[in-house]
This record gives structure tokens, C-alpha cells and sequence, in this order.
């Protein structure tokens, strides 16, 4: 009895035992909507190529599409095995692969390198910014096969001009992410840890590089890709060897299952350095709480 002189009921003593037994159905219950879930992602994942595949394959035999100019299924694994059995006029398709993904490695840890230094500084430094931005908005607005060229003359047909177009290619992309994301910081943060007597450098340490590691780490996805365009179009315009020296020959020949071939190579090394670099960002991110596309997958 209350001070109202109402009696309350007391809590039945089965009601946490009934609780617990829902709640446990209730994660029961999400747990088997998300297995089922991904059951049905990885399903879409293999019926989207068979139906890409098989129906280009259909579409080339049946004559509907000309197979001449847009390759065949079957041609382009018939290329791949020739490729990795018998090589190429320019050596084995290894050789040619490693130095393809050389020049496109060099060029993104120096692209990358580059762009988070001078991203890192022009964000802190707002004249600086001022001072230097018309300049790079220019030299950003240059088309990038006019930089090869200019690479390809000045420096031959070695390998520096490719890393040279690959960096340029990622420079740009890790800069304004780079730049962005010390622009993105939280000021009053800043300004607290200031007042607590952090020096310029702790406050870049602990406060500016940490915030702008994510907006980093996302260009990093893109980048790489980048790093293996600027490669693949630099040997296309000249080189002693690699992927991009094959495609363009294969090209004059007009063998577009070989074309083919090789963009599917590199398309798998550029899904192993997305896979590499997806463990770099939970290892180097692991402190951020996941988002909710993050959270779901969980």
C-alpha cells in the first residue's frame, strides 16, 4: 500500500525470466534476418556476372553483337591462358605484371605522400591556401595524357615517367581529400585543447591528423586505381614493357579478347589492393565508431 492508500501489485516474479526469453528471441530473430540477408548479397553477387557473362557470351554467338570489336567470353579466357603459358613479344605476362604494379605502387606512396603533406599544410594554413590554391586548381585543370606525353619525352621510356604520371594521378585526389578533412575538424575542439596549452604540433598530432585520417583513408580507394590508370595509359604512349605495352599492341592488332585479358588482370590486383587497404582503414580507424552502413554489416 501507498501513501494514497492504493495497493500496487507486486512484480509477478516470472516477468524477468519472460524478459530475457524475448529479448533472446528478438536476437535470435536478427541474427537469422542477417544470415539471410547476406545469403541473398552473396546470391546477387554470383548471379550478376553469370548473367553479364553469359549473356555477352550468347549475344557474340548469336551474332547480334560483333565479337570482332567487342571480344567474346570465351576468347578473353582463352587469351588469359595463352598469356600466362606461352607470355608475350615482350616477355612473360609476369614480368610485365610486376612492372606494371611498380609503377603504379611507386607512384600512389608518392601521390599519396605528397597529397596528405601538402593537404596536412594548406588546411592548416589558410594563406598559405590563398597563396598556392590558383596555382594547383591550374595545374589540375591540365589533361593528365598531356602530362604523360611531357613525362614520356623529358624522361624516355623508363620507369620514372610512369610513376610520375601515377603520382600525379593520386596527388591530386589524396590533396583535396586531405585538405578537406583538416577544413572538416571540429573548431571548438581545437580551441579547447588549445586553451589546455597544446603546442601547434600536439594540436596537429593529436587533434587535426586524427580527424582527417578518415576523409585519407577514403581517398585511398580511389586512389589506387588512379595509380594503376596512370601506369597503364603512360606505357600505353610508350614503354619497353608492361601491361599497358601489351594492351596497345593488342590493339593495333585489333585483338580485343587480349585487350580484355589484361584489363581483367588488372582489375584483380586492383581488388587485392582495395582488400589490403580495407584492413590499412579498420586497423587505422579502429578507434571510430562504425556508421550505420558499418553497423549494419555488423
Amino acid at each position: 500500500m501507498n501513501a494514497t492508500g492504493l495497493s500496487i501489485p507486486a512484480p509477478h516474479p516470472a516477468a524477468p525470466a519472460a524478459a530475457a526469453e524475448i529479448d533472446t528471441g528478438l536476437r535470435t530473430s536478427a541474427r537469422r534476418a542477417r544470415r539471410r540477408r547476406r545469403r541473398l548479397v552473396w546470391l546477387g553477387r554470383v548471379v550478376l556476372p553469370v548473367l553479364v557473362i553469359g549473356g555477352w557470351q550468347w549475344f557474340t554467338s548469336a551474332g547480334i553483337v560483333d565479337k570482332f570489336f567487342f571480344g567474346q567470353p570465351s576468347g578473353i579466357w582463352h587469351s588469359l591462358v595463352r598469356l600466362f603459358e606461352h607470355g608475350t613479344a615482350f616477355g612473360s605476362i609476369w614480368v610485365n605484371l610486376e612492372v606494371t604494379i611498380k609503377e603504379a605502387g611507386y607512384g600512389f606512396l608518392l601521390g599519396t605522400g605528397a597529397g596528405v603533406v601538402l593537404g596536412l599544410l594548406l588546411g592548416q594554413n589558410r594563406f598559405l591556401a590563398e597563396v598556392v590554391g590558383p596555382y594547383i586548381k591550374i595545374l589540375n585543370s591540365i589533361p593528365r595524357i598531356i602530362l604523360g606525353s611531357i613525362f614520356i619525352v623529358a624522361f624516355g621510356l623508363g620507369t620514372f615517367p610512369k610513376v610520375l604520371l601515377a603520382a600525379v594521378l593520386v596527388f591530386f585526389i589524396v590533396f583535396f581529400n586531405a585538405f578537406q578533412g583538416v577544413r572538416e575538424v571540429d573548431q571548438n575542439l581545437v580551441a579547447n585543447v588549445r586553451v589546455l596549452g597544446a603546442s601547434p604540433l600536439q594540436v596537429a598530432r593529436h587533434v587535426t591528423i586524427p580527424s582527417a585520417l578518415t576523409w585519407i583513408i577514403a581517398s585511398l580507394h580511389t586512389a589506387f586505381g588512379f595509380a594503376i590508370i596512370g601506369a597503364l595509359v603512360a606505357e600505353v604512349l610508350g614503354a619497353q614493357r608492361g601491361i599497358g605495352l601489351i594492351i596497345s599492341e593488342a590493339q593495333g592488332n585489333f585483338d580485343m579478347d587480349t585487350v580484355f585479358a589484361c584489363m581483367t588482370i588488372m582489375s584483380v590486383v586492383t581488388l587485392v589492393a582495395e582488400y589490403l587497404i580495407t584492413l590499412l582503414e579498420k586497423r587505422v580507424l579502429a578507434w571510430r565508431p562504425p556508421n550505420r552502413s558499418e553497423a549494419a554489416s555488423i
